[in-house]
């Protein structure tokens, strides 16, 4: 008799540690997961934030050369891509083995970056956004303290 107590007592000890493992494996998922998904969601906009500087970057040489600031984002592109100092120094400017089709693109989602051009003021300002977020690079309003200004810096 006493032989069956001790066999049920050591059956719901048994019962008792897998349910106190499997509770704290769902404790701990409960707890890192967030977390992950917040790192995730900082790295993206990490990756962002450094995409859309190469464009300022890139739209401040195409603005040294041409004294004015390309109409659409597509120019931008063939411009990094077919202009001779910008292939000489790309890797210079944007990091050795940047894919420059990429430039005009959202990381987050692939969408390409929201650009617009004022030039219709004595003062050439322009806007650059992430359609993902609320990043964005200069302004549309003719103030030159705006010109090249990141929101987020």
């Amino acid at each position: 008799m006493a032989s069956s107590s001790q066999l049920l007592r050591k059956a719901i000890q048994l019962v008792l540690a897998v349910v106190i493992v499997g509770l704290s494996y769902v404790l701990y998922v409960s707890i890192t997961e967030p977390y992950e998904v917040i790192e995730r969601k900082r790295e993206m906009t990490v990756l962002t934030r450094q995409r859309m500087d190469n464009v300022r970057t890139v739209l401040g040489v195409y603005s040294r050369l041409n004294n004015r600031f390309p109409s659409t984002l597509d120019s931008l592109l063939i411009f990094a891509k077919g202009d001779s100092l910008m292939l000489a120094s790309r890797d210079s400017i944007l990091g050795a083995g940047y894919r420059i089709d990429s430039l005009i693109h959202s990381p987050r989602t692939g969408k390409m970056f929201e650009y617009a051009v004022n030039d219709t003021s004595r003062i050439k300002i322009y806007l650059l956004k992430d359609p993902d977020s609320n990043d964005q690079i200069g302004s549309l309003e003719p103030d030159i303290t705006l010109l090249n200004a990141a929101n987020w810096q």
